[in-house]
């Protein structure tokens, strides 16, 4: 029996938290806002911690979902960062400020934080079942991190230890003090040096940046980065959370903290595992990696104007974390396909012919952000015929007519199912969009109101004869179908050599789209309907 990676690994993580005998487990993700919060960093840190969740909530467990967001971290100012600002130079002033304290470089949000996290966080529900609770750092250290803290200063010269290990050629020296304040004169938490523990809630302090020397409480600063994330885990309780692959190398970052938690601190560290980056594919088939700071990539909000969310966690759900994944916006109509052979694999329609198509059953029933698929198969109406219908109908016709072409062209039931029209519909305003943003010229359908008088005498006498034959054979069509109409156009140009079949086609294109190229042919005349196809070839 074929067994999906994410319930081997759910199995795994049950395992290991039974022997952790908690009433409630907590499972947490961490982002840093460093800029453009792209659809990829839902990946690891939300959709795969949520579905095990899910997954481990049916075998009866309480379990509590943070995302949390490092919120006090030094902004780098890289060029991308610096580019958000309509004055990049001036905008260098705030290198080594934290996130949180950084203005927002369209003026329209309260900070960086809050402007970048919108294209995200309100859409993190979409994609999951929305029981995930939101908290930053700037919060802890008001609260469980400062206490953390003070622990860290009491037991700092074991931590200095402990890190020296893992630091090799830089290690801190005796009387380090793990601390980063933020420079009360020019702002920066990256340039300071904790000097002096005052009390154990007040540090002294150095800036390199600009000479300060001050004293601040300890909630305005932050921890060195290991321990800070080693005291959320200890602030929040956590039991499970996934980590980039760039801390999951033998001897590096994640083994530095879980030897902190376990030897300095006398905690067990979370359960978890390690997933690769989400990468993108542009326009012209470039694929490179999705980044926060580099403003890379595209946003879950750009994602859903043009997809449901279920196709996005289809795509990540079928993918094991190690493996890398590469999403594109101009690829949307296959993604649909893949998630529609999935569907039908699921429902007993078409037959798993390999272990792969085995797990891509399971991937599409945990692909709903909520609840399960529905009972009955819903209906299947390829993107790309959403996408012509979206076109070739005025948005005001949308709901009224689409199902009745639909049910005409016999890509519908007489009596579909309620989640089938629903999908439907929605997939009306996304691939419209889609076609505008990224579908690109050959999918744009713009009827001309007749053949112009130009493009009839650009057609060559033979080409006229063949398409007169094949609105005979359309007008034979008893029930106006798309395979229908599709045998009618073959057997109108069977005899044609490819050449003169292409040249054919781009006449006919002509007649409809002043244009010698389109959408699929076929599809086209079956969703324009009788009437309306055979006017255009009346016209020869």
């Amino acid at each position: 029996m074929v067994k999906h990676w994410i319930d081997e690994l759910a199995e795994q993580i049950y395992q290991k938290l039974l022997e952790r005998k908690k009433e409630v487990y907590v499972f947490n993700g961490g982002l840093s806002v460093s800029g453009l919060q792209h659809v990829g960093r839902l990946r690891g840190e939300i959709i795969l911690p949520e579905t095990i969740r899910r997954i481990l909530e049916k075998k009866g467990l309480k379990i509590k979902q943070y995302i949390t967001l490092y919120t006090q971290d030094a902004w780098k100012g890289k060029k991308g960062q610096l580019n958000a600002f309509p004055d990049p130079k001036e905008a260098e002033k705030y290198k080594g400020w934290p996130l949180i304290k950084l203005p927002d470089p369209y003026g329209c949000h309260k900070n960086w934080v809050d402007h970048f996290w919108s294209d995200f966080g309100p859409y993190i529900k979409e994609f999951t079942d929305g029981k995930i609770e939101l908290i930053t750092t700037t919060e802890l250290y008001r609260g469980k991190l400062k206490e953390f803290t003070k622990i860290t200063f009491e037991k700092r010269e074991e931590v200095r230890r402990v890190i020296n290990k893992y630091r090799g050629r830089k290690p801190y020296p005796e009387g380090w003090i793990p601390f980063e304040p933020i420079c009360s004169k020019c702002g920066r938490i990256d340039s300071t040096e904790a000097t002096e523990i005052v009390d154990n809630e007040h540090v002294r302090y150095e800036c390199k940046n600009c000479g300060n020397k001050d004293t601040t409480e300890i909630s305005e600063g932050k921890l060195n980065w290991r321990i800070e994330w080693v005291g959320i885990w200890w602030s929040l309780d956590v039991d499970f959370e996934p980590y980039g692959k760039d801390h999951a190398t033998p001897g590096g970052s994640r083994d530095s903290c879980v030897d902190l938690a376990v030897n300095v601190y006398g905690f067990n560290p979370p359960e978890g595992t390690p997933y690769e980056w989400v990468s993108m594919r542009t326009k012209d088939k470039q694929v490179l990696d999705m980044s926060s700071s580099g403003f890379l990539g595209f946003t879950p909000k750009d994602w859903l104007e043009v997809a449901h969310p279920h196709i996005y966690r289809f795509l990540v759900l079928k993918t094991p974390p190690m493996k890398k994944l590469v999403v594109s916006l101009y690829e949307i109509p296959q993604y649909y396909s893949q998630y529609f052979k999935a569907e039908r694999i699921y429902y007993g329609l078409e037959k798993a012919k390999n272990e792969e198509e085995v797990i891509l059953k399971r991937s599409y029933e945990l692909s709903y952000p909520h609840g399960g698929p529905p009972a009955d198969p819903p209906e299947q109406v390829p993107y790309t015929h959403i996408a012509i219908l979206s076109q070739i109908l005025p948005r005001e016709k949308w709901s009224s007519e689409a199902l009745k072409r639909l049910k005409m062209s016999g890509h519908l039931p007489e009596k579909p199912t309620e989640y089938g029209v629903k999908r439907i519909m929605e997939m009306m305003e996304k691939a419209y969009t889609w076609v505008q943003k990224y579908g690109g010229d050959n999918y744009k359908v713009e009827l001309l109101p007749e053949p112009t008088p130009e493009i009839l005498n650009e057609i060559s006498d033979e080409n006229k004869e063949i398409l007169r034959k094949m609105r005979e054979e359309l007008e034979k069509i008893t029930e106006w179908t798309e395979e229908n109409t599709k045998n009618a156009m073959i057997n109108a140009t069977r005899d044609l050599d490819p050449a003169k079949r292409k040249k054919l086609y781009e006449d006919f294109y002509k007649l409809f789209l002043g244009k010698p190229y389109g959408p699929r042919a076929a599809p086209l005349l079956a969703l324009l309907g009788r009437e309306e196809a055979l006017k255009y070839l009346s016209k020869i």
